[in-house]
């Protein structure tokens, strides 16, 4: 059974995975996700059923369209599979109940945010203030008695990245304050601070790295939301054992 329901869940992931494929490519550009049929964006055929079999079907056509034999971005290939495995993973952690749930979705918000952050330096309104509602909507569902410290987390989450963004201009944008709300509503107070902490170390080196090898220079932006994304993920998986563990160290 347990092989069963992991399968399941890792094939619900890929299918998952397929929409923010499409969400990433339309939503930057306001294009419409249910209309028109998927294409391929070099020669404009209709893409049939075969064609769009997560996983399957890219590795079936060798990452080459069917019709034209213009490459297949390997982007499409790595959502799919990043959020099957994300979604396998995630019911092994939390098991079958409403927080896998909750894990599941603002898990793919996350990867559809980190892709499209990368590709367009962009966080979007319209993935972030629907996600800012239902992340409200579950706590006051699920955890009523929480629900003052998933508000302390929301307002620390965007007071601390909207006083560096005020402090130091052009560091970070308006959008990144808005997901260090939707992080902090998503992980509660006090483990928003362990998301944002992973999210500042994971920024630094890579920066750090860039420098180093000159692939960017000083003035030069670096998307700060895929780093806010996986300390979010962080955060939301091992938020509370850290902090434990911290608190641990001082007691």
């Amino acid at each position: 059974m347990t092989f069963v329901i992991g399968t399941l869940l890792l094939f619900l992931g890929c299918v998952v995975g397929s929409f923010l494929n499409v969400c990433i490519d339309r939503l930057p550009a306001r294009r419409s996700l249910i209309s028109p049929a998927s294409r391929c964006d070099a020669c404009g055929t209709r893409l049939v059923a075969l064609d769009l079999i997560p996983v399957i079907s890219y590795l079936l056509l060798k990452g080459r369209c069917r019709y034209c034999g213009a490459p297949i971005p390997l982007r499409v290939l790595l959502v799919e599979l990043a959020t099957g495995i994300a979604f396998a993973f995630l019911w092994l952690h939390y098991g079958l109940n409403v927080e896998l749930a909750a894990g599941l979705l603002f898990t793919s918000l996350f990867i559809a945010i980190f892709v499209i952050d990368i590709r367009h330096h962009l966080i979007l309104n319209v993935m972030v203030y629907p996600a800012i509602v239902a992340a409200v909507a579950f706590a006051l569902l699920t955890h009523r008695n929480e629900v003052l410290y998933i508000i302390y987390g929301g307002l620390a989450g965007a007071g601390l990245l909207l006083v560096i963004a005020l402090v130091f201009p052009g560091s970070m944008g308006l959008g990144d304050v808005k997901f260090g709300a939707l992080m902090g509503l998503v992980v509660g107070f006090p483990q928003v601070f362990v998301g944002l902490t992973v999210s500042f170390i994971l920024g630094g080196i890579l920066g750090a790295m860039l420098l180093a090898t000159r692939r960017r220079g000083r003035r030069d932006p670096v998307a700060f939301g895929p780093f806010l994304t996986v300390g979010a993920m962080v955060a939301m998986l091992y938020g509370q054992d850290l902090v434990r563990w911290y608190l641990n160290l001082g007691g």
